[in-house]
């Protein structure tokens, strides 16, 4: 198996368990007289089960991470480089939403709001991030699709 295919395997679980834990609160109380409509006890059971199996694979993916290395990088410091930079791509577009959302006067005598940074060279450094941003992505698709998963 590819770690790609583990990867959406994971999400997978993830959807299953999400969707697992809703369908048990709905299940969880019944008004007296009425049975629910799932057995919450089976639901639970369903979803200890697909935990266990999400741990399993976490594991994997995690070790396959720190095995891979993709020129010269191991997978896992791309993952922690590639998160980082999500962040501050994130931080730098709140800063040039905020600084470009400048007040406009209806009379002269109010007080004026003037951006406190550089919003045209926030948002071309933005724009490199987010060009780099994409390279790495595509560095490490290109790996997960690749790599095998290690299974031991």
């Amino acid at each position: 198996m590819k770690l790609a295919e583990a990867l959406q395997e994971r999400a997978d679980l993830n959807k299953k368990i999400e969707q697992l834990r809703s369908r048990i609160t709905s299940n969880a109380l019944m008004q007296e007289g009425v049975l629910p409509v799932e057995d919450p006890e089976q639901l639970l059971k369903e979803l200890d089960e697909c935990l266990n199996q999400l741990e399993k694979l976490i594991i994997i993916i995690n070790k396959t991470n720190m095995a891979v290395v993709s020129d010269g990088e191991l997978l896992s410091d791309l993952l922690a480089k590639r998160d980082v930079l999500k962040l501050r791509i994130a931080s730098f577009q709140n800063t040039i939403s905020i600084a470009s959302n400048l007040c406009f006067r209806s009379r002269g005598d109010e007080i004026r709001q003037l951006s406190a940074v550089d919003v045209k060279a926030l948002q071309k450094k933005v724009d490199a991030l987010s060009r780099d941003y994409r390279i790495l992505d595509n560095r490490i698709q290109a790996a997960n699709w690749t790599a095998d998963l290690i299974e031991e």
